[in-house]
């Protein structure tokens, strides 16, 4: 990736609508140039444009963080979790767990149904553990490119 199309990312994660004109602006390109990079690198799957809200303030009342322990192959875990609706994050991790999945749930049943009725049910599926959000302090998308 260029330092150009490093530039536009960078300014879209300041501001996902900001507009393509400013954006030319910004890193000395034309219009149209910004647009057909930034058309790039959406279908290139390099980065995505969308709408970020704090899930309590959309009806999301639990959320939390659910370390996993596999046995064996931790790819079909990963893949399964990867699969639910509710499942908004897996990343594969080295230290204590295997994986660990970030969950959004309307309240505690629907976490509970999702841990004990799904998430344990994946024959892979060692132990979890769970750390229930109380309050978000901090989420950002603004780490730039490298």
């Amino acid at each position: 990736m260029d330092p150009l199309s490093k530039a536009i990312i960078e300014q879209l994660q300041q501001d996902g609508r900001r507009p393509y004109a400013t954006i030319a602006k910004a890193v000395g390109l034309s219009e149209a140039a910004v647009r057909q990079r930034v058309q790039r690198l959406l279908d290139a799957e390099v980065m995505q444009v969308v709408a970020v809200t704090d899930p309590l303030t959309v009806g999301f009342n639990r959320q939390a963080m659910i370390g996993i322990r596999c046995e064996g192959d931790i790819e079909p875990v990963a893949q399964a979790l990867s699969g639910m609706e509710e499942v908004a994050y897996v990343v594969a991790t080295a230290g204590s767990f295997d994986l660990l999945a970030e969950v959004v749930a309307e309240d505690d049943d629907q976490l509970l149904h999702i841990i004990n009725k799904r998430i344990r049910a994946i024959p892979q599926v060692r132990s979890t553990e769970s750390f229930v959000y109380l309050r978000l302090h901090k989420q950002t998308y603004t780490w730039g490119t490298r």
